[in-house]
C-alpha cells in the first residue's frame, strides 16, 4: 500500500481459524522488519506456532529458522489465500480515503480494520457482553418519542 506517496509494506498474522493476531506497516521488507513483526505476533498469542505460511520472500526462512526452528515453513502457491484476499477488501475500504500520510495512521487504521473483520467473524466475545455490570438498563415506557398511536405527547396536529 502507499502512504504519503511512499510504498509501504503490510505485514499481518492470522490463525488457523481466520482471526488475526497482529498487523505491522514497515517501510522495508527486510530480516529486521520481518523479525520484529514475528516476535511481536507471538508475543501477542504466548503460543508457539508449529507452521507458518508466508509468501516466498527471501528474507523468511533465515528470521523463522532463528525464531521457530522447530515450525514448518510452507510457502505452496496458494497456502497464503486467507491473508490475500483480505488486501483486496483492506484496499477497498482504503481506496475511497484518497490514501494515508503517515505510517502510525495506516497501521491504526489497517488494525481498526481487523479488529471489525474479527468481531464480524465472531471471534471476539464483545458481541455478547455488555460494559456494565448488570447490562444495559431497560427503556422507560414514559417516553415520549414511543411510537405507539395513542401517545400524543409533544406535537398536536393542527385540523382545519
Amino acid at each position: 500500500m502507499k502512504v504519503a506517496g511512499h510504498w509501504r509494506y503490510v505485514y499481518r498474522a492470522i490463525d488457523q481459524f481466520g482471526q488475526v493476531i497482529d498487523v505491522f506497516v514497515s517501510p522495508r521488507r527486510d530480516a529486521r522488519a520481518a523479525r520484529w513483526f514475528f516476535q511481536q505476533a507471538i508475543g501477542a498469542t504466548k503460543v508457539t506456532p508449529v507452521e507458518v505460511t508466508t509468501d516466498q520472500a527471501p528474507v523468511y526462512p533465515g528470521v523463522l529458522e532463528a525464531l521457530l526452528p522447530a515450525a514448518w515453513h510452507r510457502t505452496d502457491q496458494y497456502a497464503n489465500n486467507g491473508i490475500e484476499c483480505d488486501h483486496g477488501r483492506l484496499k477497498a475500504q482504503l481506496r475511497p480515503m484518497r490514501g494515508l500520510k503517515q505510517d502510525r495512521s495506516a497501521q491504526v487504521i489497517i488494525a481498526g480494520y481487523a479488529l471489525v473483520q474479527n468481531l464480524r467473524r465472531g471471534h471476539t466475545s464483545w458481541q455478547s457482553t455488555s460494559w456494565r455490570p448488570g447490562g444495559w438498563p431497560p427503556r422507560p415506557m414514559s417516553s415520549p418519542w414511543r411510537s405507539d398511536p395513542g401517545s400524543r405527547s409533544g406535537l398536536q396536529h393542527a385540523a382545519g
